[in-house]
């Protein structure tokens, strides 16, 4: 069995078509054809059966198109790694991160480090507090900005870099968009634009509210920080959100103001999983990210 035979296998298989197969892979459709017809020789079993133009995986093709992706996977991160160790400017960081930090923070970090890695790649992936969690244990990222830090997960390791304080944002029209700072409580009968239950930001302002003695009254829910930022500014309710996430300026801008009572801050900690050695371009960033935030 050939690597040849199982990456032309793979390939079929996505598009299940020897000809479209042929043309990604700048060969011959024979060429495919005849590979693929080996490996079911070899394996004695039938990978795929004709249907109309197509071609689709039997049960048991399935299975093995699972198993062989996983293997090519291992390969090519094997391969990536012995590259990385003979040069690690030459290496790919996998980093993760909340929408809110997308804004400003995460560009920043990556344009400073590569001032002086510039051969080093990244690949990003933003996610909700449960699923940047999952890709770190699952190894689907090297490590992950997140918020709050997670205190009581024993998978992953990191430490808090930073603690943002969170503002009150309001409508230009609102009673107490000329106030320097409000007490929370004053809100109370406001409608709120809040993030979706998946979003830790939302836990946030519902814990602030609860503190403060009120629950908020939800007038409209959203999934990104623009969303929520425009709503406020057209008018459409008051929330709250981290200093970060309104540095952009955009036509819509609401009127941020302090919080005094109670004082709502939120924590962003680096995480990776625990047990788990980076590759060295990965510990190269994080150590670099960890000076970064002692600076500042």
């Amino acid at each position: 069995m050939e690597l040849r035979q199982l990456q032309y296998f793979v390939k079929v298989a996505r598009k299940q078509h020897v000809t479209q197969a042929a043309e990604e892979l700048h060969v011959a459709q024979s060429a495919v054809s005849r590979q693929i017809h080996q490996l079911e020789e070899e394996l004695g079993l039938q990978l795929f059966v004709q249907k109309g133009r197509n071609l689709q995986l039997t049960p048991v093709g399935k299975l093995f198109l699972g198993r062989v992706e996983e293997l090519l996977t291992g390969l090519e991160k094997a391969v990536g790694e012995i590259k990385e160790f003979l040069d690690p400017e030459l290496g790919e960081i996998c980093l993760g991160f909340p929408h809110s930090l997308g804004i400003s923070l995460v560009p920043s970090v990556v344009a400073d480090f590569r001032r002086d890695h510039p051969n080093v790649k990244f690949r990003l992936k933003m996610g909700t507090f449960s699923s940047l969690i999952r890709d770190v244990i699952r190894g689907d990222v090297d490590m992950a900005f997140i918020s709050p830090y997670p205190e009581n997960n024993d998978q992953v390791v990191g430490e808090v870099v930073l603690t943002e304080e969170l503002y009150a944002i309001l409508p230009s029209s609102h009673v107490l968009a000329d106030y320097s700072s409000i007490r929370l409580e004053q809100l109370k009968y406001d409608s709120f634009v809040l993030f979706s239950e998946n979003y830790s930001l939302r836990t946030i302002v519902w814990e602030a509210c609860r503190k403060a003695g009120f629950t908020p009254i939800i007038g409209f829910e959203g999934e990104e920080t623009d969303t929520i930022r425009g709503l406020v500014a057209a008018g459409m309710g008051v929330s709250l959100l981290p200093e970060m996430a309104l540095t952009q300026i955009s036509p819509l801008m609401p009127v941020k103001v302090k919080v005094t009572e109670p004082h709502v801050t939120r924590t962003i900690g680096l995480i990776r999983k625990s047990g788990h050695k980076l590759p060295i371009v990965a510990e190269m960033f994080q150590q670099f990210l960890f000076d970064y935030f002692r600076l500042r």
